[in-house]
């Protein structure tokens, strides 16, 4: 069962608090299993979110958008097998996280790049969100 949240948000920036929240400590007795750390920025014309994802590679993360949420998944797999583990530290799972977008990004301009294990989703903003300067005449 995911975690619902209980109230709207008015700036974006509640609801990706509230979203990130609820996916570290869940709600209702709801855990996620493999999450990772993000961070998210505002820019004038976007949103970023930057992942890390080491030891991922590109053919193994998946980013889609369906009816408003961003969901990103990742998968880490050893590559060879060096015999029988001794001591294990390292995981080797499916990593996933979803984001309900705001109204004002452009869901069909959505683009992502993996550089270095750093994912970077760019949500660039609707044109009429955009602050523009207004000439005085």
């Amino acid at each position: 069962m995911l975690p619902t949240l209980r109230r709207s948000f008015d700036n974006p920036w509640d609801l990706f608090r509230e979203v990130d929240r609820v996916f570290r400590d869940g709600v209702q007795g709801a855990v996620t299993s493999g999450s990772y750390p993000v961070d998210i920025h505002e820019t004038e014309d976007a949103y970023l979110i930057e992942a890390d994802l080491p030891g991922v590679q590109k053919e193994h993360v998946e980013v889609s958008v369906d009816s408003g949420v961003l969901s990103v998944s990742a998968e880490r797999t050893a590559t060879e097998n060096r015999g029988e583990p001794r001591v294990q530290e390292r995981r080797f799972e499916r990593l996933e996280r979803s984001f309900r977008l705001p109204q004002s990004v452009q869901g069909d301009a959505i683009d992502a790049k993996l550089h270095e294990g750093v994912l970077t989703v760019r949500l660039p903003k609707r044109e009429e969100v955009k602050p523009r300067r207004v000439e005085i005449q």
